[in-house]
């Protein structure tokens, strides 16, 4: 019997044949010990240095080039103009792609340092969760960078708006159905009137820009005729139109609106920009009623100095009888005997015409950006007291009947600022506005705008989540009812008489092309 309890025969059982003698058992073979697994989620990975090989030196360049050595001399002079011109196109092309390229790849590197950074210390599960969410949207990002965006995926419902250089059109993505704002610029008019840096500088900050206070820009391209921002749609027109609907607004009302603002120009100051063009055209409402900016058109970098010569030779046109009151807009003069009913009824009259012009209207920039000085961010905080002038008294404070004239105004501020006598205005209101138009050393900061007694008791961080004094009352998503479109009823689909840019002059307009991160998994 052996360990186990069986029994072992030694001899055959009768009847039975000789058993053959079974082999020994080998011994059994030690397993080698199983690693543990560690997951890659809680494990490190190592990093990995990069060595430096030591290769022996090279050998030393010979004493004498052979005999057969071929001598070649670039001559680029004794190539053809057009030739040079291909070549510095290609250039240009090939330079910008991989610029673009790069700036995309480090974009995407910040964004998923910055998501680790957000994810320290959540548990791992969600951790897991969120980068692999973060990996499906690059991915649906870089595929849409790869796809051709161009006017064929849009439908145009309605033109909502139009301009010196082109329009605004509501129009809609025909395989999302979603509503966007395009805005439509001529390439020919934008370089005849010397306007390229504004349409760039536009580009620009929309792109770079990601805060709820400023107009979000989701694609921007462009044909052989056109430049098209894509942006979102604010179905609540603009506070020029509100303005031209009620003629003045109560203090309340101003206050809530001029916190707003406050905010706005400031989320544009931390991008490192200057608006320059604040005006009541270019602050848009939502469908919710809060404001946003739009239309950067004239904005530039924080240390502006000669920007005023765009001024100054806007004014000079006006000086010239062809450009006379209001860049030929035939408008009803404002002179100093008009009552405030007058004036403010004379002010929306003229108005909408003088939107639509060449040089606009110079009523709400600050002097030190016409007198071609250096100035700052301040400029902005001008604008923003001649806005609260308007929404208070119902028509700017250097109106005139020319562009002309209001310069001279605005530049002699301190014999033409008036505030009427007939209109209540409570001492916090009328010291704001003291403050705000200024010359710019005295002119109060945005520390002080926040801090000053007629905002007391705004809770700043929780503005926009509070209910607008005004919100919008909408039907549709295609709703445009707060936009003036029986103005534009007669506005032909695709203009007559475009002019087509030279292909050496198209090269201006070169990286205009973006699409946006974060609206990728809406945009597809």
């Amino acid at each position: 019997m052996d360990d186990e309890g069986d029994i072992i025969y030694s001899t055959p059982l009768p009847g039975a044949s000789a058993m053959p003698t079974p082999m020994p058992m080998p011994a059994p073979v030690p397993m080698p010990a199983i690693p543990t697994y560690v997951p890659v989620s809680s494990a490190p990975l190592p990093q990995y240095q990069h060595q430096e090989h030591q290769l022996p030196p090279p050998p030393p360049p010979p004493a004498e080039k052979p005999a057969d050595y071929v001598y070649y001399e670039r001559r680029p002079d004794d190539l053809s103009s057009d030739a040079r011109a291909r070549a510095t196109a290609a250039k240009v092309k090939l330079q910008s792609h991989y610029r673009f390229a790069l700036e995309t790849a480090i974009d995407l590197n910040i964004r998923g340092a910055e998501l680790e950074r957000s994810l320290a210390g959540v548990p791992e599960d969600r951790r897991m969760r969120e980068l692999r969410r973060h990996t499906r949207t690059q991915s649906q990002f870089l595929r849409l960078r790869r796809t051709k965006i161009g006017l064929y995926d849009f439908r145009t419902v309605k033109v909502i708006g139009k301009g010196a250089f082109g329009e605004v059109r509501l129009v809609q993505k025909v395989d999302t159905g979603r509503v966007y704002a395009m805005k439509t610029l001529q390439k020919a008019e934008m370089l005849k009137r010397d306007q390229l840096a504004h349409v760039r500088a536009e580009r620009d900050v929309l792109a770079e820009s990601t805060s709820p206070w400023v107009v979000q820009l989701y694609y921007s391209f462009q044909d052989p005729l056109y430049l098209y921002l894509i942006m979102e749609f604010l179905p609540g027109g603009d506070l020029m139109t509100m303005l031209m609907k009620y003629d003045v607004f109560s203090e309340d009302v101003t206050r809530f609106y001029m916190a707003e603002c406050t905010l706005a120009i400031e989320a544009v100051h931390n991008l490192g920009f200057i608006h320059r063009d604040i005006k009541p055209d270019n602050i848009l409402i939502d469908k919710n009623g809060h404001l946003k900016l739009s239309d950067f058109g004239l904005s530039t970098g924080v240390h502006a100095r000669t920007e005023g010569a765009y001024y100054a030779r806007l004014i000079e046109q006006q000086l010239t009888p062809r450009h006379a009151s209001r860049n030929s807009v035939e408008v009803t003069p404002i002179n100093l005997t008009m009552t405030r009913a007058e004036t403010i009824a004379t002010w929306k009259k003229n108005r909408r015409k003088l939107a639509y012009s060449t040089v606009g209207t110079p009523d709400y920039i600050a002097p030190e950006v016409f007198m071609m000085r250096g100035y700052g961010k301040e400029c902005d905080w001008w604008s923003l007291g001649a806005i609260m002038f308007e929404c208070l008294i119902g028509y700017p404070p250097f109106c005139a009947e020319n562009a002309s004239d209001t310069y001279k105004k605005i530049i002699d501020w301190p014999h033409y600022l008036h505030f009427p006598e007939e209109v209540h205005l409570s001492t916090e209101a009328h010291d704001l506005m003291r403050r705000l138009m200024t010359w710019s050393d005295h002119r109060a900061s945005v520390e002080e705008i926040r801090t000053h007694p007629l905002f007391d008791g705004v809770e700043w961080t929780a503005l926009r989540m509070m209910p607008a004094p005004r919100p919008p009352t909408l039907k549709s998503i295609t709703d445009t009812s707060y936009f003036p479109t029986e103005e534009y009823a007669d506005v032909p689909e695709v203009p007559a008489g475009v002019e087509k840019l030279d292909a050496d002059k198209d090269l201006a307009f070169l990286g205009f092309t973006f699409k946006r991160f974060t609206g990728v998994q809406s945009a597809l």
